[in-house]
């Protein structure tokens, strides 16, 4: 089958990596040169991924017979509303149905009227004044949050990375000022916990859940420094995790199908992968988030394992039928850890050489994915975003991340960063430890 892949990020090298396997043909849109997409792909052409018109020429004159959509940006534009008008099916939802991730205030809305479990209590403005009204009539703490894309970092916490209802404040006069993830700002309750990822393939009708992820935001060690588009994660062998039980997954699998049905019922089918971020609290997972694609790293950890035809699933997305199709993950567990420029999260630098020794990485038995990279004569440059990302796959999280720091090794850089902490013994231990006192 000749496939359209679109993006050329870490999760897209997953993504093209998986389609490969499946015996796809490839043809790849991307912005930078990233060479692990570019060595897989039939052919691949540079551009701006959210350039539909352009896009939608390339997939045609290649003649794919399906698109698969890595990043959420194309979604937002409407690629593939203009793909589907062409005849070319799609994984990845229209732009109605990308909404749940890119209109917060919509996808709060929908969870309300339907009646989700999980769901959280919320209350969306588009002026200052009337924000500063409802914020001092509340006694609870918030989550602050544009409506709209903010490639992740936009979400501020009182008591963590807003000290009180002042700063909270000056936080949401930000947003609305400067127009920061579109215009509207959406006020959550602050819920305690522990966050994990969920991600479902979804035919419209019905999800097929994927091992459970736990990413890690904050970019430094002890989960500390601002927030990034994600450092790092891991998943478990038993594809749920150490803080985790069978019914509480059970309820967060329920969520999603519900969101599933209520877009259905709201006419706007969602087709493409359904990415649940939850926040694991004392009553239960509660909703924090829905994304219209895989998380970035999360699908690095759950693509690897995939025993079933990639290539199959996607069809079977795009035709609207999951039905008879086998979604089977290898038991194994996984630790992802990105390298990136220093000073990502704040001030990066870009265009610094990285050296990568690909034959090492592979030989430890890790898997390797280039991300946010430039290839240029040879040598590979970081953007201001991540670069690469290494994952260690063994039986268990301690093997799976010791033999991620062994392929870490092989690559090297004069001003590069890892957060070395993640998929270790003690982080995860806090964070079973949390989850215990708060189920007191």
């Amino acid at each position: 089958m000749r496939v359209l892949a679109v993006g050329g990020g870490g999760r897209e090298h997953a993504i093209v990596k998986s389609l490969a396997k499946g015996g796809a043909e490839l043809y790849v849109a991307m912005r930078n040169m990233n060479p692990g997409i570019a060595r897989i792909a039939q052919e691949f052409s540079l551009m701006k991924e959210t350039d539909v018109e352009k896009v939608v020429r390339y997939a045609l004159s290649q003649k794919v017979q399906m698109a698969v959509i890595g990043p959420e940006a194309p979604l937002e534009a409407g690629l593939v509303d203009e793909l589907l008008s062409k005849g070319i099916p799609c994984v990845g939802p229209a732009r109605a149905a990308a909404r749940i991730e890119t209109s917060k205030s919509y996808a709060r809305a929908l969870l309300a009227k339907h009646d989700v479990p999980g769901n959280l209590k919320f209350a969306s403005f588009d002026t200052y004044h009337e924000a500063k009204r409802y914020l001092m009539d509340i006694d609870h703490e918030v989550a602050v949050k544009p409506t709209g894309l903010t490639g992740g970092k936009g979400v501020k916490v009182e008591g963590e990375h807003l000290k009180d209802k002042a700063e909270v404040l000056a936080y949401v006069k930000e947003i609305l000022d400067r127009g920061i993830g579109g215009a509207g700002v959406v006020l959550e309750e602050k819920v305690e916990g522990e966050e994990f990822t969920l991600q479902a393939f979804s035919d419209g009708r019905r999800v097929m859940p994927m091992p459970l992820v736990q990413d890690h935001k904050r970019a430094f060690e002890g989960d500390k420094g601002p927030n990034t588009g994600g450092m790092g994660s891991y998943s478990v062998e038993d594809h749920l995790l150490p803080f985790v039980t069978s019914s509480e997954h059970e309820k967060a699998v329920g969520s999603m199908q519900r969101t599933i049905e209520a877009m259905a019922e709201e006419g706007t089918p969602y087709r493409g992968i359904l990415y649940g971020q939850f926040m694991l609290t004392a009553d239960g997972p509660k909703i924090i988030e829905f994304n219209a694609r895989f998380g970035d790293p999360e699908a690095m950890n759950v693509l690897p394992l995939l025993d079933s035809d990639f290539v199959e699933i996607c069809a079977g997305i795009a035709a609207g039928d999951l039905s008879g199709k086998r979604c089977q993950f290898r038991k194994a567990a996984t630790v992802c850890k990105y390298v990136v420029p220093e000073g990502y999260g704040t001030e990066p630098r870009a265009g610094v050489p990285i050296k990568v020794d690909e034959d090492g990485i592979q030989r430890v038995g890790a898997e390797l994915f280039y991300a946010a990279v430039n290839e240029e004569g040879g040598r590979i440059l970081t953007t201001t975003s991540r670069s690469v990302a290494v994952v260690g796959i063994d039986v268990n999280i301690d093997a799976a991340e010791r033999q991620c720091e062994r392929a870490l090794r092989f690559v090297s850089g004069q001003e590069i960063y890892v957060r070395h902490d993640i998929g270790k013994h003690e982080i995860i231990q806090r964070k079973v430890e949390r989850m215990r006192a708060l189920r007191k």
